[in-house]
């Protein structure tokens, strides 16, 4: 199938042509889907803690934190085009006119095109635009007032002007303060300071970002940083890395053949979130905190945010000191049967492990190797919200192809909506995951886990896409908190609503909790 020039560029990429051929394959007999057993709930899956137990675990993690590598990882490479979809299509068709106007004023609901002029002054990059629009010889209010809301969008969204359209999230002007407006990164910087901030007063943290796009993050960096480090009395440690050209995945055409770029070369495209687990595998810290880039409040409602990331945080310590002293004990072998029954008690209630019915036949050494292999591992603990028909992923409890059972963050891709047994589970569905992590991601001998390890490699997603006016056939790797961590230890914990603000439209920004006081 490939020529010696394909596997020269396939070589090039880092890639393996094993790899390349199992890609080809899942295009042909696709991914199976999950098997959902029951929705992870607070009565079987989800831990809730009351005010008194919130208070003591954000005092174990304060109390403890300095012993500890922290670092907060948060995924910005995705560009923000998508955040001004229905502008694009409003702009595509406007042109000023009495039935254009009166056509525009139809939908005044939130997420109209009317309400984002409405309330355009809102905007943290307001002030911004309306000096660009300025400094080219253009009136905001004068083009407001005339309905001219092509130049205006042209100044947003093009390189005319702001350019939004074509940066990522993370480089957008996201709230309003009474001195000045803060981007999205900026946020996470803010965060960071809060509950990754050493004894040595360095805050790490690691952005995942385009190459297109670094340079422009090393710059909006540059510009603020000292501002930061001296409100906030600390350092950053601030990295970055991109998606790795060797986790790019083979595009097939319709009929599943390499699909092919206009010169002969074949086409890949980027991994999707899942490849972030190579980027996850390279870093250094200890116990690391994921958040997206877009799910960021103002200061005014970060309380909470910062509580119950100590409250997950304080978990996770307490959860990987017991586990460790329970895997030196294993290690060690010299188990009695009444502790070997305490640390399996501890596996099953604790970090939720699948305990086989096949166990309580094993031997004794048998069952510490069991026992060993399954505590050995990474563990995630993952804040879950409740569920306000937000769409997305979820916590279920699955089953895979050995029978086992185990906690995991479901997307609606992968549930079989023809099967009304699985529909009803997942209308059972209470909470939602609103990408709220923190991973233990080292061994209770201190070396880091080679987290690759532990990916569900069938898990994994088939869409179709098109390009140059051809229709093809895209794949994604296993989620990054899907299959790419399937075989962690997972442990679910309720967390307020508030902590989830995710915008995923410009007008997104409009609701009280993007906007000041």
């Amino acid at each position: 199938m490939f020529s010696d020039k394909d596997i020269e560029q396939i070589a090039k990429k880092g890639i393996d042509g094993e790899v390349v051929e199992k890609q080809l394959k899942n295009f042909k007999k696709g991914f199976p889907f999950i098997r959902l057993i029951e929705a992870a709930t607070l009565e079987n899956g989800i831990l809730v803690f009351s005010e008194k137990e919130v208070k003591t675990l954000e005092k174990y993690f304060d109390d403890n934190k300095n012993d500890y590598e922290l670092l907060k990882f948060v995924p910005a490479s995705g560009a923000a085009s998508r955040m001004f979809k229905h502008l694009f299509e409003f702009a595509k068709d406007y042109r000023v006119s009495k039935e254009a106007i009166r056509q525009l004023e139809q939908d005044k609901s939130f997420n109209s095109v009317w309400y984002f002029f409405a309330n355009i002054s809102k905007f943290a990059f307001y002030e911004s635009l309306k000096n660009s629009l300025h400094n080219n010889g253009r009136d905001i209010e004068e083009l407001l007032a005339g309905k001219d809301y092509n130049t205006i969008l042209a100044y947003l969204l093009t390189g005319k002007g702001l350019n939004y359209a074509q940066l990522p999230k993370g480089l957008l002007m996201f709230h309003r303060y009474s001195d000045y407006p803060r981007r999205a990164m900026e946020e996470h910087l803010v965060e960071a300071a809060h509950y990754t901030t050493d004894e040595n007063s360095l805050a790490h943290v690691h952005f995942t970002v385009s190459l297109e796009h670094r340079q422009n993050f090393v710059k909006a960096i540059a510009t603020v940083r000292s501002k930061y480090e001296s409100w906030l009395k600390v350092k950053f440690d601030i990295s970055f890395s991109q998606q790795k050209p060797s986790t790019d995945i083979i595009a097939v055409d319709m009929d599943n053949e390499p699909f092919r770029n206009s010169d002969g070369s074949i086409l890949f495209r980027p991994g999707g979130h899942g490849a972030l687990i190579e980027n996850l595998n390279d870093l250094q810290g200890e116990i690391i905190f994921i958040k997206n880039i877009d799910n960021i409040v103002p200061d005014r409602l970060r309380g909470t945010t910062y509580l119950y990331k100590k409250v997950i945080g304080g978990l996770l310590f307490k959860l990987q000191e017991q586990t460790f002293d329970y895997l030196d004990m294993l290690d060690n072998g010299n188990v009695d049967d009444k502790k070997l029954e305490e640390i399996k008690t501890f596996a099953k209630e604790r970090l939720n492990i699948f305990i086989h019915d096949a166990y309580f036949g094993f031997e004794k050494m048998e069952r510490i190797d069991f026992l060993f292999n399954k505590l050995n591992r990474p563990i995630r603990v993952a804040g879950m919200v409740k569920n306000e028909g937000e769409p997305g992923g979820g916590p279920f409890w699955v089953e895979n192809e050995f029978g086992e059972h185990s906690l995991q963050i479901v997307e609606t891709s992968q549930i079989d909506y023809d099967n009304s047994e699985q529909k009803s589970i997942l209308a059972k569905a209470t909470h939602f995951n609103p990408v709220d992590l923190v991973c233990g991601v080292r061994n209770f001998k201190g070396n880091n886990f080679d987290l690759r390890e532990f990916i569900e490699s069938q898990t994994g997603f088939i869409s179709k896409k098109s390009k140059d006016g051809r229709d093809l056939k895209a794949q994604e790797l296993p989620g990054l908190w899907n299959g790419a961590m399937t075989n962690w230890i997972t442990v679910f914990v309720e967390t307020p609503l508030v902590t989830f603000n995710p915008v995923k439209t410009v007008n997104d920004l409009l609701r009280p909790q993007h906007q000041p006081e």
